[in-house]
């Protein structure tokens, strides 16, 4: 190949991954082509005959997708597993054990009753998250919401996490009071761990600040999300009502706590306040159900 065959072959690219993309595109339209790299940086080599072919097809590629912000760096939230999960799952555990040594006395003053919450007992909107019908119900609920809360508390703060899903799965069994037609009587955590499923849904929406182009990237975790609550929520046999009522908590405690830098969230001020709120809740609740007799 002589001097002139050799630089009407030569296609400049302006680092690796640029000549990497662009060897595909020409594959892909029967082009024949050589990644080299050297000290004037990384080229592609082609035939000469094939030059102008490969040079239009890579300026048509480029105009194609020209605004594509696929590879821009995105400032993503750092999300990783907390394991202080396991103390959540151990506290349902007690609470159900509690339960079978008191023969469900626990359950009878602490389940979600309509008729109790409308005549003043408002704690029954928290009580019932920590009971389970049987262990079935128990473990169902341990199994999906071990790995979510654990992200959870890993994105937010693990009292910060435990605290909201908490009040998301109060916020379920309101949703109850108010739509269920007909009388019923409500029971376990599955209403909270849709609200934890609401917070891990809704947590990239914190990047919206920092990059102008994130819209798709939020849409997408939104929609993901989503479809994890229709596999996980919508079982017709379930309280689908409590369900969608702590998931679209979660949505909204979640987007108020995308505002709170991570930073703080996962703070020690932070998490020491949200877990003494947590645990004054938690005996307030009980301490007042603990007080009445059960309905008659």
């Amino acid at each position: 190949m002589t001097s002139e065959d050799f630089s009407n072959s030569v296609i400049p690219a302006r680092n690796r991954r640029q000549a990497m993309d662009w060897s595909l595109v020409l594959l892909s339209q029967g082009i024949e082509c050589v990644i080299e790299r050297s000290a004037d940086g990384w080229t592609l080599l082609v035939e000469p005959q094939d030059r102008s072919r490969a040079l239009a097809t890579l300026r048509q590629y480029q105009i194609e997708n020209r605004g594509w912000a696929w590879r821009q760096p995105l400032p993503w939230p750092e999300v990783a597993f907390n394991w202080s999960a396991i103390m959540w799952c151990l506290l349902l555990a007690l609470f159900h054990w509690l339960n079978a040594a008191s023969g469900s006395y626990l359950q009878q003053v602490g389940l979600m009753d309509p008729s109790a919450v409308q005549s003043g007992a408002w704690w029954r909107l928290f009580t019932a998250v920590w009971l389970h019908f049987d262990l079935t119900h128990l473990m169902a609920n341990l199994v999906v919401g071990f790995p979510v809360f654990g992200l959870a508390m890993g994105r937010y703060g693990p009292a910060c996490a435990w605290l909201a899903g908490f009040l998301t799965g109060a916020g379920g069994n309101v949703a109850g009071l108010l739509l269920h037609q007909h009388a019923y009587h409500g029971l376990g955590a599955s209403g909270m761990v849709m609200g934890g499923l609401g917070l891990l849904t809704i947590q990239s929406l914190s990047i919206r600040f920092k990059n102008p182009r994130s819209g798709r990237y939020i849409t997408a975790g939104i929609l993901a999300g989503v479809l994890l609550f229709t596999l996980l929520g919508l079982n017709p046999t379930s309280d689908v009502i409590a369900h969608l009522g702590g998931f679209l908590c979660g949505l909204s405690v979640g987007a108020a706590m995308t505002l709170i830098p991570q930073k703080t969230l996962l703070g020690r001020p932070a998490n020491v306040v949200c877990g003494a709120v947590l645990a004054g809740l938690i005996a307030l609740t009980w301490a007042r159900a603990l007080r009445h007799l059960p309905l008659q």
